[in-house]
């Protein structure tokens, strides 16, 4: 099981490649146009509303703890939405390993 220090910089990460704004705001690429080459549809997208998603339970997480500290939800919910958030990393770093697997098989073809 991961640790929440695992967990934390992943999710660290995770806030990272998402976008800020909206698509072409300032600087950065977006995670559809770096990993999808075109347009919001197919691979790219489905990746990038996966990615939000994670980082939205995360920020949920980080909600719910703020709310305990100031006394405003319940151990349980805490604990609750900090395990969703830990399976949701969980997810996708196990969905990137297997990208990382075919990209490392399709290297490995003779051309």
């Amino acid at each position: 099981m991961a640790s929440p220090l695992a967990a934390a910089n992943a999710y660290a990460s995770l806030a990272r490649l998402a976008p800020t704004g909206g698509a072409g705001a300032g600087g950065g690429v977006g995670l559809g146009a770096a990993v999808g080459g075109g347009g919001d549809q197919g691979f790219g997208a489905m990746l990038k509303d996966a990615i939000g998603s994670v980082i939205e339970t995360g920020r949920k997480s980080d909600g719910q703890t703020a709310a305990m500290m100031t006394g405003k939800a319940d151990m349980v919910d805490v604990v609750t939405a900090v395990s969703q958030t830990e399976v949701a990393v969980e997810a996708l770093v196990s969905v990137r390993d297997k990208v990382i697997q075919a990209y490392e098989e399709i290297m490995r073809m003779p051309i």
